[in-house]
């Protein structure tokens, strides 16, 4: 239950369906408790996430942006993953240029197996994100 004035961040998390959201269901299944106010979104590898998603999902309201993906050697579809970490740091660089703190966008690697590390990724971004506060650059309609 959110208190009186409590910021709860919206954090879209785009994860690979080949690694990161199966960690996912791996923490669910596990009972290893996650921030609810992650939103998870299933894409079939986060080499298919481009810099427009990112930002689209900024200008939509996310206070934060989660990419997680496979391992470097573990790429179901080669080098997904390393499109995908050079797209975190170009969205990284527009949203800095445009005055969007950069660490509100991130990438990491997990395997299908790490509920844990997906439960403790998704519970610091979501501290930290609190810390920054509200993203001021929500579109307006």
């Amino acid at each position: 239950m959110k208190a009186e004035g409590a910021f709860l961040p919206d954090i879209v998390a785009f994860c690979c369906a080949q690694s990161a959201y199966l960690a996912a269901d791996t923490a669910g299944t596990m009972r290893i408790p996650y921030p609810e106010n992650i939103r998870i979104i299933r894409v079939p590898c986060v080499g298919r996430v481009d810099v427009l998603h990112i930002l689209r999902a900024f200008e939509n309201g996310a206070d934060g942006v989660l990419v997680l993906g496979c391992h470097e050697e573990a790429c179901h579809h080669l080098s997904g993953n390393i499109r995908a970490k050079n797209r975190v740091q170009k969205a990284n660089t527009l949203l800095q240029e445009v005055g969007i703190d950069g660490k509100r966008v991130e990438i990491f690697t997990l395997a299908p197996n790490q509920g844990s590390r997906f439960a403790h990724i998704a519970n610091e971004v979501n501290k930290r994100i609190k810390e920054l506060g509200p993203n001021l650059v929500k579109q307006v309609d």
